[in-house]
Formats: structure tokens, sequence, C-alpha cells
């Protein structure tokens, strides 16, 4: 029996979007649908993920791409009366959008198509923040002569489509181009804000940022934009890389503590040490890790970290098929981690746009730069008192990043674009290096436990 809806979803390369966008379908209350996805030759794990739902894949590989054919080609594989049309970076923000689609359809005979509400999220840049504040608002709308209609989040019928579909040769605005050939038929358009998608970027391409950033901040206080990404669903993982001896530290073995630190984190699914000793790779074991031996030739000190979590990942791939979502880094010589800090960097990385976020401590003091010509130049704000100063930001890789396999696999550990989570400026920027580092560690430690301690107090 054919399904009552067909739900068109649209994707190149969406691996960051995909499965929050099937989660809030799967959870709508109208439950008589099918989903198509029409992928255009994704590159990254779009499709594998995607794969894990009740959906049907429609693969091409257009170039350059043509909105209009790829969704008449996930029509003419779907058996539903009603056709959603939705982008894989759109996440339906209730249970109720799709019904709210059907519903409008039901009550609007005359209606060729119906399109829904796209919200901001916090990190949308303040153009695109105006633009889908203003121009989706929170009254429907039938319109009679506007052919203003968006297929990042609509509907329409099959009988209307088969009369029109969609311009396939067009590069942009298929969908007004076809809202304005059914309204010429004397058929209306409806604006319907209940069915309501979170959008992360706008439909225009503003450049005036300076007054847009001063509009949004009024749309702002009417209207708070939402969070879509859910951490519910992703496989995520920690790789802690050893080297040697196992250290000790309090009597304990140092490794101990990180490897702790991400079994109490609440987003990480599993541990992975990669390690070049015997003795460190049972402690792991012993610890509930997974440990992976790394060559002889990854454990000299002309070999940096970014080979050692490339490796681990690719044994990780090859030897058991794994490949998580997200990945945490961490070493070792940081002993003294806030509480929660690996969830707080995982939950920055999916509330904004980053490739990679990473720990990071503030700085208020003087900070040069020896360019090369000799010449200093200095990078804060000079003699003000530093609670006047905006500070500058050390990173701190070691104590913790999160970041996406593929960019290990490229050989990096850093993405573009990277956003830091502060630690602010105690003992988590403490790293056990030295012996004069082991000297003072047991001092450092009483007044670690001392804080937090007094903190649960």
């Amino acid at each position: 029996m054919a399904p009552r809806v067909s739900i068109i979803i649209r994707s190149r390369n969406e691996e960051k979007w995909i499965v929050s966008c099937l989660d809030a379908i799967m959870r709508q209350d109208e439950r008589d649908f099918e989903i198509i996805l029409v992928d255009n030759a994704s590159t990254d794990r779009t499709v594998e993920k995607a794969s894990a739902y009740p959906v049907t894949v429609v693969s091409t590989d257009m170039d350059p791409f043509r909105p209009g054919l790829a969704i008449n080609l996930g029509i003419r594989a779907a058996r539903g009366n009603y056709l959603v049309i939705l982008s894989a970076h759109c996440i339906p923000v209730s249970t109720r959008w799709l019904g709210a689609l059907a519903r409008t359809l039901d009550e609007h005979p005359g209606a060729a198509g119906v399109y829904g509400r796209q919200e901001p999220l916090p990190f949308t840049n303040e153009l695109d923040k105006r633009d889908l504040i203003n121009l989706f608002g929170l009254d429907r709308k039938v319109q009679v002569k506007d052919p203003f209609f968006h297929n990042a989040n609509s509907m329409i019928r099959r009988q209307d489509w088969e009369r029109l579909p969609f311009d396939e040769q067009t590069l942009h605005i298929e969908d007004r181009i076809w809202a304005q050939q059914v309204l010429a038929l004397g058929r209306t358009i409806v604006y319907e804000p209940e069915a309501s998608v979170y959008h992360y970027h706008g439909v225009n391409q503003g450049r005036n940022l300076a007054r847009a950033r001063g509009i949004v901040r009024i749309l702002e206080r009417i209207h708070a934009p939402g969070d879509a990404c859910t951490i519910e669903g992703l496989d995520i993982a920690a790789i802690i890389p050893s080297r040697g001896e196992p250290v000790l530290a309090g009597g304990r073995p140092l490794i101990e503590r990180t490897i702790r630190h991400a079994r109490d984190a609440r987003f990480v699914d599993r541990v992975f040490v990669a390690t070049d000793n015997a003795a460190t790779a049972a402690i792991a074991r012993e610890l509930g890790c997974t440990a992976i031996m790394r060559p002889e030739s990854l454990s000299t000190d002309l070999v940096g970290l970014t080979a050692v979590y490339q490796f681990a990942l690719e044994r990780m791939v090859a030897d058991e098929g794994y490949r998580p979502d997200l990945l945490v880094l961490a070493e070792e010589i940081y002993p003294f981690r806030p509480p929660g800090l690996f969830d707080r960097l995982i939950e920055g990385l999916l509330q904004a746009d980053y490739d990679s976020v990473i720990a990071a401590c503030e700085e208020y003091g003087s900070i040069w730069r020896k360019e090369p010509e000799g010449d200093l130049t200095r990078l804060d704000e000079g003699s003000r008192p530093s609670k006047l100063k905006e500070p500058l930001y050390r990173g701190l890789m070691g104590a913790g990043c999160v970041t996406h396999p593929g960019i290990v696999l490229s050989g990096s550990k850093l993405g573009h674009k990277v956003g830091l989570v502060s630690v602010g400026n105690g003992l988590t920027q403490f790293a056990l290096c030295s012996e004069m580092d082991h000297a003072i560690f047991d001092q450092m430690e009483e007044i670690w436990q001392t804080k937090y301690e007094g903190d649960k107090r």
C-alpha cells in the first residue's frame, strides 16, 4: 500500500546534518510516510549514515547541480500523493512539522503548494539570521500573486507536479519558477509557520554586516535561536597516545587519569590507547579500553602526534570496520582536567559550525610575535589593566580536542574552522613533562582535590 506522504531529501556531503534530520523525521506524529534520499555524489558518509534508517537512496552525479532535476528524480521514485521537499541540512523543529504541512494542504484545496517556516541556529551569521527572521514570520499567509516559495521545506500534491514538474535546467530558484507558473493558473501558495525547520544558512547573500548585526540584535530579543544538533545517535571515540614505559604520578600510572576522564565522559562511547608498550596496553585493557600497538617508527622524537592519531584511526577502521562520528584526542601528560571537559568540547562542536574544538586558557599579559625581519609585534592590547583587556587564547590541544575522523585521516588534527572552550587559568594548563613537574605534582594534586571536593560541598 502506498504511503500518504513521500519525503524527498536532497543531499550532497551532508554527513554533519543527516542524522539530526532523519531523527527528527522519525519522531513525527504523522507516521504514514516514506523517505527518498536524492544524493548527488557525496564523498563523505552521508549515504552510509542515512542507510541506517528506512530510506530509499536515489544516486545522481550532477555537475553543475540542478535542484529541479534532483527533486524530479526523487518524486519519480516516490509513491505518495503528498510530496515533501526538504534539504538534508534542515531539521524539523517539532513532532508536528509533517502533520502541519499536510493539514494545511487539506484545508486549502486551491493551493498548489505549502512551505514552512525556517528558523536560524545560534551560529547562523547575522546576515542570514536577519533574512530568515524577516522572511519567515509567525502568521499564516495565502499568496495569490507573490511567487515566493522555498523548497528547503515545502509540500506539494503529486497531481500538481504531474501537470507542472520542476524546471530541470535552472541552477537556482526552481521553487519560485514553479510557484510563478502555478499562480498563473489561478492556484495559490500557502505559508504555514507551524511547519518549522531549523536552517543554518539563509536564503540571500547580503553583505552589509554592520547593518545586519544591528537588526539581528533587535530581532533576537523576540526570536531566540534554537539548537537542532543532537548528540544522541552519534558514535564518539577517544584516542590517547602513549610512548614508552608507564609514567607514574602519585604512585599510579599517569595514563589512568586521562583514561578515566574519557571513560567518565557521558558522550564518549569507546576509548583507544595508542601505545608501543605492553605494560601500558595491559593497563588500558584493564580499564576497559582497546589497546592499539603502534610501530617503533611512530615512537621517535621526530614523529608528531598527528601521525599517531591517523595510524590509530586507520587501525580502528581496518581491524574492526569501526569509524566513529567524532574523535576526542587527549594526552596523558595533562592530569588536571575539570570534570566534564570532554563533554563540553563535544557540545561546543555540535552547537556551532566548527570543524574542530580545543580546550584553551585565557592570556591577559604581554604577548609578542617575532617577525621574520626580527622586529617584535605586540599582540595583546598593550598596557591597559588586565580587567579591561580582551583576552588572547592559548590552545591546550593535549588537554582536549574534538574533531572529525575525516580530518585526522587527511593527516591533520584541526579543520579550517576551529572553536575554543575555555578552561580558565587554573591547573588544567599544567603538563607533566619534566622532573620538576613531577616534584610538585603531589602538592598540585592536593590543591586540585580540595578545589573540586570543595565545589561539591
